[in-house]
């Protein structure tokens, strides 16, 4: 058990790690977002590669940093009784929907968008706009990242679910 608790430990420092850098690029984002509106709006000036900036930004931003909001339990849930339960019963309802859930739905994603990553890292596509930004390829690749990353976070969450449901605990912490 010590080994798989090491495990999740270095799985929570790289979501901590890419927490803390999307974090970092929020502001960048909307400097650039600002910038976009008061060009288009006040100069009425458009620079297609700064709107895809944004763009860009916002969904590597999205779905680099999924796995830490779901590691600090900030994400969407359908919480009918979840926060009412214990700790065994919270471990059952993860432990069950990470497997039955979470990692058919990042399996199913990483399946279908592989070939249309590698088709785009082929061919080094760019934007389809006219003075668009050259490395659209760097964007959907951050999908596979995403899959690889939540899947990471589901394996976590099973460690730490069985460690909940077993009893077996780190010396002073939970796992």
């Amino acid at each position: 058990m010590r080994f798989l608790h090491s495990f999740a430990r270095a799985i929570d420092a790289v979501d901590e790690a890419l927490g803390r850098l999307t974090a970092w690029l929020l502001t960048p984002m909307a400097l650039v977002a600002f910038s976009v509106v008061v060009l288009r709006y006040v100069f009425e000036i458009g620079f297609p590669w700064l709107s895809e900036t944004f763009i860009w930004l916002n969904g590597a931003i999205v779905m680099l940093s999924a796995s830490y909001v779901l590691k600090e339990d900030k994400h969407v849930r359908v919480d009918l009784f979840y926060r009412t339960l214990g700790p065994r019963g919270r471990a059952w309802i993860d432990l069950v929907g990470v497997w039955l859930f979470l990692m058919p739905m990042v399996g199913t994603l990483a399946w279908l968008s592989w070939p249309i990553v590698q088709r785009s890292w082929r061919m080094g596509e760019r934007s389809a706009t006219p003075d668009g930004l050259q490395f659209m390829y760097l964007v959907k690749a951050t999908v596979i990242a995403f899959c690889v990353l939540v899947a990471l976070r589901g394996i976590s969450m099973s460690i730490r679910s069985l460690a909940a449901l077993t009893g077996a605990k780190r010396a002073g912490n939970e796992p």
